[in-house]
C-alpha cells in the first residue's frame, strides 16, 4: 500500500489525469454495460421532418405514424403557428442575450405571460424556459423550514427534484391515496404553510388526480394546492383549461405551473400561474429564473399564436377526446391492458423492458413510432409502451396503429 501511494506521488500531473481518466472510463462503460443487460437501454431515433401525425425517420423508408409525441393538438406545425414564429422572429431577433431582469424583456413576453393568465383564470404569471425549471424554480423561493410540503409519490421527477431544492418539511402520499394525504396533513398541522403538490394528469399512467378531493381536504386543514398541468393544460375540461376545469375546482388550485412544449405549440417553455404576490416573489427570488436567459421570440410568439387558436374554438378539444376512447376502446377488446382512464395518454402494460422494446422496434417496422418505457423512467416490473393520440390523428391511423399492436403482440407472446 505504502509503496503504490508513493508510486502515484512520483507521477507526472499529466499521467495522473491519465490515470484519473482511465478509471472515469472505466466506471462509466461498466454502468453503461448494465444499462445493456438490464434491456433499458434508450436510443435515439433521428426525425428527419417536422413533427406531425406522419413523419420521417432517418433509415427507414416512407412514411411513419407518430403515436408517441406530447404534441397533443397537433399545433407543433400548424401554419398559423409557424407563421407567428416566423414573424416573431423577424420582428424581434433570434434572441435576448439576456436574463429577463437585465435586458431580457420584450413586450411579447409580457403579452404572454397575461394571457396565460388569463387563460387560466388566476391574476399573474412568469415564464420561464421550461416547466422542468419553473417547478425547480417554485419551491425553493416559496418555503423556508417553517413550511411543509405534502406531494404525491409519482409526480413528475422536476417536481420531486424541485422540493428537494428547499428546505421545507417533506412528506410524501401514496399515489392517489387521500386517506394517506390526510393523514399526512393531520401530522403537518405543526407547520406554517402547508402546500399539497401534484400532478394534474400523471405522464406515465395517464391517470388524473383527485382534485376534488385534494381541494376538500386542503380546505379542512388550511393547506394550498399547486398543480403540474403539464399533460392537461390546452385539452383537459370543456374548453382545455386543464384538469382543475374538468373537476371544477378552478377557483381552489393555488398555484399551477405548465409548459409550453406540449399542446400549446410544442417548442420549449413553462410557466407558473397564480397569486399576483407569488408571481411577484418568483421574480425577485426564483434561482432558473433569474439566471437564465429569456425564452426567445420565436418560441413565444408560436406559443403566443397557439394559445389564440385554443381560446378561439374547443372543437379540436372534443375531436381528439373522441379519438382517444376510440384507442382504448380498441386494445382493450384485443386483449391489452391500457392503464389510466380518459387521458390521451394510454400506457400499454407489458411488465418486460426487453419486450416493451423489443415490441416498439417492431411496430416501428411496421410504420408506427411509438416507444418503449422501462426503469428508471417507470418503476420495476411497470415497463410499458406509451401510446399518445393527437387530434391531428384520423380514425384511419388509430385503427391502423392497434391493428399493428395485436400483429406485434402476438408475435411476441403478448397476446394469444
Amino acid at each position: 500500500m505504502w509503496v503504490s501511494s508513493v508510486w502515484r506521488a512520483t507521477l507526472s500531473p499529466g499521467r495522473r489525469a491519465h490515470s484519473a481518466l482511465a478509471q472515469l472510463r472505466g466506471i462509466v462503460e461498466g454502468e453503461l454495460e448494465g444499462i445493456r443487460g438490464a434491456g433499458t437501454w434508450k436510443s435515439e431515433r433521428v426525425i428527419t421532418s417536422r413533427q406531425g401525425p406522419c413523419i420521417r425517420v432517418d433509415g427507414i423508408s416512407g412514411e411513419i405514424l407518430n403515436f408517441c409525441a406530447n404534441n397533443y393538438l397537433g399545433l407543433s406545425s400548424h401554419p398559423e403557428v409557424i407563421q407567428a414564429g416566423v414573424q416573431a422572429l423577424e420582428e424581434f431577433g433570434a434572441g435576448l442575450s439576456s436574463t429577463r431582469f437585465i435586458c431580457g424583456t420584450q413586450s411579447i413576453h409580457k403579452n404572454l405571460e397575461a394571457k396565460l393568465a388569463h387563460f387560466h383564470q388566476r391574476e399573474d404569471a412568469i415564464l420561464y424556459p421550461s416547466c422542468f425549471d419553473a417547478n425547480a424554480g417554485l419551491f425553493e423561493a416559496l418555503l423556508t423550514p417553517e413550511d411543509a410540503v405534502l406531494s404525491d409519490e409519482l409526480n413528475h421527477a422536476s417536481i420531486i427534484d424541485g422540493i428537494r431544492l428547499c428546505k421545507a418539511h417533506k412528506y410524501r402520499y401514496r399515489h392517489l391515496d387521500m386517506a394517506d394525504l390526510e393523514a399526512k396533513l393531520q401530522d403537518a398541522q405543526k407547520h406554517r404553510l402547508r402546500l399539497v403538490a401534484t400532478d394534474g394528469a400523471f405522464s406515465m399512467d395517464g391517470d388524473i388526480a383527485p382534485l376534488q378531493e385534494i381541494c376538500r381536504l386542503a380546505a379542512r386543514y388550511g393547506a394550498l394546492v399547486f398543480v403540474d398541468e403539464c399533460h392537461a393544460t390546452g385539452f383537459l375540461g370543456p374548453t382545455g383549461r386543464g384538469t382543475d376545469e374538468l373537476l371544477g375546482v378552478m377557483d381552489q388550485v393555488t398555484i399551477i405551473n405548465s409548459t409550453l412544449g406540449k399542446a400549446l405549440g410544442g417548442a420549449s417553455g413553462g410557466y407558473t400561474t397564480g397569486p399576483k404576490p407569488l408571481v411577484s416573489l418568483l421574480r425577485q427570488r426564483s434561482r432558473p429564473y433569474l439566471f437564465s436567459n429569456s425564452l426567445p421570440p420565436a418560441v413565444v410568439g408560436c406559443a403566443s399564436k397557439a394559445l389564440d387558436l385554443l381560446m378561439g374554438s374547443n372543437t379540436i378539444v372534443q375531436s381528439m377526446a373522441a379519438k382517444t376512447r376510440r384507442f382504448r376502446s380498441k386494445m382493450a377488446a384485443a386483449g391489452f391492458t391500457v392503464s389510466g382512464a380518459d387521458h390521451p395518454i394510454c400506457p400499454v402494460m407489458l411488465g418486460d423492458a426487453r419486450l416493451s422494446s423489443q415490441m416498439a422496434d417492431d411496430m416501428l417496422r411496421k410504420g408506427i413510432f411509438v416507444i418503449g418505457f422501462s426503469y428508471p423512467v417507470v418503476p420495476q416490473g411497470k415497463a410499458r409502451i406509451r401510446v399518445q393520440i393527437s387530434a391531428v390523428h384520423s380514425e384511419e391511423d388509430i385503427d391502423r396503429c392497434v391493428e399493428a399492436f395485436v400483429e406485434v403482440g402476438r408475435l411476441h407472446g403478448a397476446l394469444p
